[in-house]
């Protein structure tokens, strides 16, 4: 049985941030930034200036996800904090048409990417991302946690396309289901004041 253990991300964690990112699919393009920087901002950046801006936002803080390791090797990967400094995220249409929390709410937190080595996948990092997510959420005073996972029980995504994570992952860590903007994408929200 692996240990899996997590932690958030830290400029400290630099390094980690980087093997988790790395390991296979899109995240060492993307380096996570695609939910905070518009479309215009996204199509005129290098992988470079986007692992500086990624780099940035660790300096700055607070950490805006936490990394997974196994067996003390860094893993994987989610990002999570407020919806409203993920501006990419407000602005798609999966939030505007089935979230039913109003868009400038900083209490509503969202995880919108995950990012899994591809040596460790299928061991369940998904899963321990999100009770850790949703646990660092709880302990900085979000309101509510949101995520838009594929709909995995009407489609069979691809590996890269899972990055939203699935919602299988979703509804067996307590969140319940909001809305189906689209015919594979779903809008979930787990509730931390209950």
């Amino acid at each position: 049985m692996v240990q899996i253990t997590t932690r958030p991300a830290t400029v400290a964690e630099w390094d980690d941030v980087q093997a988790a990112l790395t390991g296979g699919g899109d995240g060492r393009s993307c380096q996570c930034v695609w939910p905070v920087l518009t479309n215009a901002e996204w199509n005129g950046t290098s992988v470079d200036e986007r692992r500086e801006l990624l780099r940035d936002e660790l300096e700055a803080g607070p950490p805006p996800g936490l990394v997974a390791y196994v067996d003390g090797e860094a893993a994987g990967w989610i990002r999570i904090g407020p919806r409203t400094a993920q501006r990419r995220t407000l602005r798609s249409r999966v939030v505007k048409n089935g979230s039913v929390e109003p868009l400038d709410d900083d209490g509503v937190w969202a995880v919108t990417c995950f990012s899994v080595r591809r040596e460790h996948r299928r061991q369940g990092l998904n899963a321990a991302l999100l009770d850790a997510a949703v646990a660092y959420a709880r302990a900085s005073g979000a309101r509510v946690v949101e995520g838009y996972p594929i709909a995995t029980d009407v489609t069979k995504p691809s590996t890269n396309s899972l990055f939203v994570g699935a919602l299988s992952t979703f509804l067996a860590a307590g969140f319940r289901e909001i809305a189906r903007p689209t015919g594979t994408r779903v809008v979930v929200a787990l509730d931390l004041t209950a």
